[in-house]
């Protein structure tokens, strides 16, 4: 990859802050960045009069800083049919816009991704690794469009002009982390395996940038990822819900779901570093699920008279045997899985909890914490559809839900989760907690959910 050969000069970057403003991937609503461009890189373009560019802005708002992608495509004359809230204006006798809406980035950033390219820009640099599964499926002649509903990045779904061969989704990091995005880390691993249980990779860029706060002063992480896009696919939280409110059988999707997590867990185990849970290990584990208590309690009172049975589950869990710390999804729940037509669950988005930083998401952790959310996203669906119908079966359909899921990843692990039902509760009573916190912050119509099953993994400790 080289530079294209006319480069535009230095961002107008109040210009560029209003902009980023009113994006919905930008994380400060309601304010205008202070911005600071850390670098560029050029991709090339074979059409004339257009330059497509990488900069890396840093948003130098006090206690809130963030490292923005921000990829510009600038042309000497317009771009007909781009939409207006993608266009930044016109400078230096260039009209700039959000390059995911012009066809010369996604083309240059496809065609970067398929022959392993690289380039080197102004403080930036970026290479393309190819995924070892990527063995040509991937049409040629693509057209491409923008996903308008992604909230946090930028997806590109590419289709064949000649509709041969299958579709492909680019997804494009707006905010940028040192370090491996687990997203790319853990799906590039499962697909480059040949599991069938994620979608197929077509690779992910990777680049390195001035960082004063590391040891080198670089900085390394993803910019982008690409891999199959599963039409027909439907996720499965709609999956759930359809299921609540129609009244159907739901255990035989549920089944198969704790198998296909089973399975996800055992290969990542055999792929990737595992380590047994040290007594210290589990302490600190129990000390943080107490933290959490600690926390729902302050912001519900109420559950003061259910801390006692709370705190001897995850007492009673220390004598459990716990399973080795490995890598997991880490954000698992019927939103983050896809039912896919004569292919069963797939598994996406393994970024893991956002609200944790990307270190922290990239540690080892307990399986459990994965079984955890899934079990919770049971009682989420049902409950979600019983707040709006006072549906009676609701309850029916969650308990046959989580026993056929934990059927499933029992007999696909080989770990009983009855055998350790206090250690398994305590990975459920930490999610339950964590959720009482968000709701009663965010979404107080929805706390009856978790404060639910605190209540009900209350009583099962005091029998």
């Amino acid at each position: 990859m080289i530079s294209p050969p006319e480069q535009p000069g230095p961002l107008p970057l109040d210009r560029v802050a209003a902009w980023m403003a009113r994006q919905r991937w930008y994380a400060n609503k309601g304010a205008t960045p202070p911005l600071e461009e850390l670098g560029r890189v050029g991709l090339d373009t074979p059409e004339a009069g257009v330059a497509v560019v990488i900069h890396l802005l840093l948003d130098r708002t006090p206690g809130s800083s963030a490292l923005y992608q921000v990829p510009l495509s600038y042309r000497r004359e317009g771009l007909a049919g781009t939409p207006d809230a993608a266009v930044l204006g016109a400078w230096d006798g260039w009209t700039v816009v959000d390059a995911p809406a012009d066809p010369a980035y996604t083309a240059s950033l496809m065609s970067m991704l398929r022959t392993a390219a690289e380039g080197r820009g102004d403080g930036v640099t970026a290479r393309a690794v190819r995924s070892a599964a990527d063995t040509g499926w991937v049409a040629d002649e693509l057209i491409s469009r923008v996903l308008t509903t992604e909230q946090s990045n930028t997806s590109i779904i590419y289709e064949s002009a000649a509709r041969s061969g299958d579709p492909v989704i680019a997804k494009i990091f707006r905010t940028l982390h040192d370090g491996a995005n687990p997203d790319v880390e853990l799906s590039a691993v499962l697909a480059d395996a040949g599991s069938n249980a994620v979608p197929r990779a077509v690779g992910h860029i990777v680049a390195d940038w001035p960082d004063s706060g590391r040891p080198d002063g670089r900085a390394r992480g993803h910019l982008a990822v690409a891999q199959e896009f599963l039409t027909g696919a439907v996720e499965g939280w709609e999956v759930a819900l359809a299921a609540v409110r129609e009244g159907s059988e739901f255990a035989t999707e549920a089944r198969a779901l704790g198998i296909a997590t089973a399975g996800i867990h055992g290969t990542l185990a055999s792929l990737l570093p595992v380590r047994p849970m040290t007594d210290d290990d589990i302490a600190s584990t129990a000390r943080r699920m107490r933290a959490r208590l600690a926390a729902a309690v302050a912001a519900v009172p109420a559950l003061a008279a259910h801390a006692g049975a709370l705190d001897a589950v995850i007492e009673r869990s220390r004598e459990a045997v716990w399973p080795d710390l490995q890598r997991i999804h880490g954000d698992l729940h019927l939103g983050q899985v896809l039912q896919v037509p004569e292919r069963g669950w797939v598994f996406v988005d393994f970024e893991g909890e956002p609200m944790r930083s990307m270190r922290e998401r990239t540690r080892r952790d307990s399986p459990l914490r994965d079984v955890a959310g899934m079990l919770r996203s049971f009682d989420y669906a049902a409950g979600s559809v019983a707040m709006g119908t006072g549906l009676a079966h609701a309850t029916d359909w969650v308990d046959e839900a989580r026993a056929a899921f934990t059927e499933g990843y029992s007999a696909a692990s080989g770990r009983d989760l009855t055998a350790d039902r206090a250690l398994v509760d305590a990975f459920e009573i930490d999610k339950a907690l964590y959720e009482i916190v968000y709701e009663v912050r965010n979404r107080p119509a929805w706390l009856p959910i978790p404060v639910a099953a605190i209540e009900r993994l209350a009583a099962r400790a005091r029998v």
